[in-house]
């Protein structure tokens, strides 16, 4: 199933020291120039949402709404997220690859 694969990507992505989560990590590493995907929890606020598109619009960075806070925290090690942000390119290339094939569960913010 393409969901389980997208969040163990995103599992190994952290374990890989590749990815980083939490409001203050997340729009630090985008304000850095350094993010290269966001995915933002598609059960987030309006306002969580607005911000990091707003931001990643700005910066060029390509964001998708995938998944919901409890299974990116469950999969990143954490309570919950709101948003990650990976920092490696062949991680996210497979990343978008899979949020591609899977459009029908996600949605890429243009």
């Amino acid at each position: 199933m393409k969901t389980n694969k997208i969040l163990s990507l995103l599992g190994l992505a952290k374990k890989a020291g590749k990815l980083k989560s939490g409001e203050f990590c997340v729009e630090t590493e985008i304000k850095k120039g350094r993010a290269l995907l966001v995915i933002v929890a598609e059960d987030s606020s309006d306002n969580t949402k607005k911000k990091y598109k707003d931001m990643c619009t700005y910066r060029n960075v390509p964001m998708y709404y995938y998944s919901t806070k409890d299974e990116l925290g469950h999969f990143t090690g954490a309570e919950h997220r709101s948003a990650v942000v990976l920092l490696d390119e062949g991680f996210t290339k497979a990343l978008v690859k899979e949020l591609e094939n899977n459009q029908s569960n996600s949605e890429v913010v243009e």
